[in-house]
């Protein structure tokens, strides 16, 4: 009798994520699409109706809700003081918005995208679940959210954009990383579009930088 072969079932493919990450400028951003914003950051959708994804930045407060961004404003925002993230919510994908050549996009594991947005909503200074927003950002469809972290000649935009994808377990480190350049020539060498070597499990715990946090 000749044996049956045998047959395993089917493995189901987990479902992944994308996290998008703009260059604009000397200051990146990092998004996500809004349909996979998971709570509580999620929370966010309802001051952004309609808009297909969300970018975040930091900065500081003092040099971008400045009506004169001058010399002496960029000069103050080297010395270590309030910072505050930038939403900006698209209609357009992030290339149509940014630019083809200024977006990479990372396929991860939904378990790094969400350690990506739990990242991203504790450094926004909420109450009761509530992200608390300071003024409407410079841009149509963006807005100002106070931040937990403060911002310094050490720790800017970027340095923080860096620590956002640490927090998902990318091989990307912060220390060091002021400019967008720095930060860019290390996700140039990440697998982009649509890589299946997303890291399934999260190895690198993030947590906040106690010296750049802001007490409540």
């Amino acid at each position: 009798m000749v044996p049956r072969a045998s047959h395993s079932p089917p493995q189901a493919r987990v479902p992944g994520a994308t996290i998008y990450v703009a260059r604009r400028g000397w200051h990146i951003d990092v998004g996500f699409a809004a349909s996979e914003l998971a709570p509580p950051i999620a929370s966010l959708r309802a001051a952004f109706p309609g808009q297909r994804f969300l970018s975040f930045g930091f900065g500081d407060r003092h040099y971008l809700v400045a009506r004169n961004k001058n010399f002496p404003a960029l000069l103050v925002a080297v010395w270590p003081g309030p910072g505050l993230v930038l939403a900006t919510g698209l209609s357009a994908s992030p290339e149509e918005a940014f630019g083809a050549t200024q977006v990479i996009r990372i396929s991860v594991s939904q378990e790094a995208a969400l350690a990506a947005q739990a990242y991203i909503w504790e450094s926004l200074l909420s109450n009761q679940g509530v992200a608390l927003p300071l003024a409407n950002g410079p841009y149509e469809g963006s807005r100002y959210y106070t931040a937990t972290q403060r911002y310094s000649g050490f720790h800017t935009c970027n340095t923080w954009a860096a620590e956002v994808l640490h927090a998902a377990g990318l091989p990307v480190h912060s220390a060091g990383v002021l400019f967008a350049g720095q930060l860019w020539a290390q996700l140039e060498q990440l697998p982009h579009g649509t890589a299946e070597e997303a890291p399934a499990q999260l190895s690198v715990p993030f947590a906040l930088s106690p010296a750049n946090v802001v007490r409540r």
